[in-house]
């Protein structure tokens, strides 16, 4: 029997293990996941306590436009409700979790944004429609600020855009693109999201167990602290066939044979590797060492043109980083008084950004709870920060350097609360910081031949899977894209009929266009 041997446990090794046994006719004893950390599931989990402080990483937002992963959830139980899938949950939480934010936006006074423009000057609209017609093979190597003038960078389009999908300044002109041209549906309600679909919990509860529940219960094995080092492949020029793959497993390497009816899928690079967790009182240390994910890229495609280039990647740290922080707290002075100037109540106001942060931070108070182990009298909410190298306005220090309690002295300046609420904030909130290095390293300037295809021209057995594996007009950091990756790669590896669906291309629809277009002239 063929056997399939994953590298790493995200969610698109998780939908790839899913899809070699649904559709693949996979035996689940016959795959293999291989995971250098302790748990599974790619990123940092939702965890801690009431005490210590919990540690979110944000809920997942889907839209009608992602089949793929509606797809591979369809067959996938709740945890909370085995009865229906993990789709079904989503679809049904739909209204539930609705929101409906008026406070998107908070200027330097402390005053709710008007955005019911978008602040575009004519040069600004002259150039999105440039960019949005451009080839994108004219845009190879360029920068977001090689295609706009600096005004763009202060229209309140581009603090909804940055701030809602975490793009800077100097990121990839290529990757800016695709995003314009895949979301511009959303462009009549950008400010609020109407369409949105959220999950109840965070990535991990919601995605990640489920996934993880469902392969478990079918044999598959996750191997932990497991690094995989290497890959050897048969001799040929014509064609790639992995032949043997070199793990380290509790100080003990291995090389395990692979056949060419086996199937060998690799998570290259990775968003939160060297993810560093701070505490209320202390800042986040040094991130540790570069993980296996990119350092078996960095051997993989040395010599080879068609693996890819981590350089692209992996190398510009002060580019691709960025901080975020969780607040534990089981008094609701804060979230009362947050819902009082937001006009929404908790879980229904969205995210708000304030414009004049040096850090650019951003704020969202979730429904109740934010993940499954979340005490009923315990409220928790989550910011981030996409200028965290910078001084604050109030804390005259970069936020990489902040404790938990310094991050929230600072979010309590630009929000102006009463003196009584905001000393209760610090007197009954444990803030947890998150430095993570790598996080928008997918949207790094880039050439076209910087992330590999999912399968290689002649690959025999090997499939790139995951942020930094290439799928031609979809959009990165999103779970649509690593489900993509993965069924790309079982379809093709295995020869299947049953291929992914086309990708949402809403800009060909002439309505699309004309609401996008009378959003960009609103005045």
């Amino acid at each position: 029997m063929a056997k399939a041997y994953l590298v790493g446990s995200g969610v698109a090794a998780l939908a790839a293990a899913t899809f070699l046994i649904r559709d693949g006719g996979f035996d689940g004893a016959d795959v293999h996941l291989f995971e250098e950390r302790r748990s599974i599931g790619g990123g940092p989990g939702a965890g801690g306590t009431a005490d210590a402080g919990h540690t979110l990483f944000g809920g997942r937002t889907f839209g009608a436009e992602n089949p793929c992963t509606y797809d591979l959830l369809s067959g996938i139980p709740s945890l909370d409700d085995p009865s229906m899938s993990v789709t079904q949950e989503i679809l049904a939480g739909h209204e539930d979790l609705a929101r409906d934010g008026i406070a998107r936006l908070v200027d330097g006074d402390g005053k709710i944004v008007d955005v019911s423009s978008m602040g575009f000057s004519e040069r600004d609209r002259l150039d999105l429609v440039r960019c949005l017609v451009t080839p994108e093979g004219h845009l190879d190597g360029k920068r977001i600020t090689d295609c706009f003038t600096g005004h763009f960078f202060t229209t309140n389009f581009w603090f909804l855009w940055c701030t809602t999908f975490a793009f800077q300044p100097w990121h990839s002109a290529i990757e800016f693109r695709r995003y314009l041209r895949r979301f511009m549906h959303l462009a009549p309600g950008f400010s609020t999201l109407p369409g949105i679909h959220h999950t109840r919990y965070d990535e991990y509860d919601s995605l990640v167990r489920p996934l993880t529940a469902w392969l478990r219960e079918r044999g598959v094995t996750v191997h932990t602290h497991c690094h995989v080092t290497d890959l050897g492949f048969a001799p040929g020029h014509r064609s790639t066939t992995v032949k043997r793959i070199h793990v380290t497993q509790d100080g003990r390497q291995e090389q395990i044979g692979v056949t060419p009816d086996d199937v060998v899928l690799v998570t290259n690079g990775s968003l939160t590797d060297s993810t560093s967790v701070g505490s209320h009182f202390a800042a986040p240390p040094p991130p540790p060492r570069m993980s296996d994910a990119w350092l078996l890229w960095h051997r993989l495609a040395r010599g080879r043109e068609d693996f890819g280039n981590p350089d692209a990647f992996d190398k510009h740290v002060k580019e691709s980083r960025g901080a975020s922080f969780t607040v534990t707290t089981k008094d609701p002075a804060f979230l009362d008084a947050l819902a009082e100037f937001s006009g929404r109540e908790t879980g229904r106001g969205g995210p708000m950004t304030f414009t004049q942060s040096d850090w650019l931070l951003t704020i969202a108070a979730g429904r109740r709870p934010g993940c499954r182990e979340q005490p009923e009298d315990v409220s928790v909410w989550w910011g981030h920060g996409l200028r965290p190298g910078r001084a604050g306005n109030h804390t005259p220090k970069p936020m990489t350097m902040c404790s938990g309690r310094e991050i929230l002295e600072e979010v309590l300046h630009h929000l102006r609360l009463d003196d009584a609420v905001a000393a209760r904030a610090l007197d009954t909130s444990t803030v947890v910081p998150c430095l993570m290095p790598y996080i928008t390293s997918q949207f790094l300037t880039r050439r076209r031949d910087d992330r590999p295809e999912v399968v290689p021209e002649g690959s025999v057995n090997l499939a790139f899977i995951g942020q930094f594996a290439e799928v031609p007009d979809d959009v990165v950091f999103t779970v649509e894209y690593s489900v993509r990756t993965a069924w790309t790669a079982v379809s093709r590896l295995l020869g299947l009929a049953r291929k992914p669906p086309a990708v949402h291309k809403g800009h060909h629809d002439p309505h699309v266009l004309a609401a996008a277009l009378e959003t960009m002239y609103r005045r």
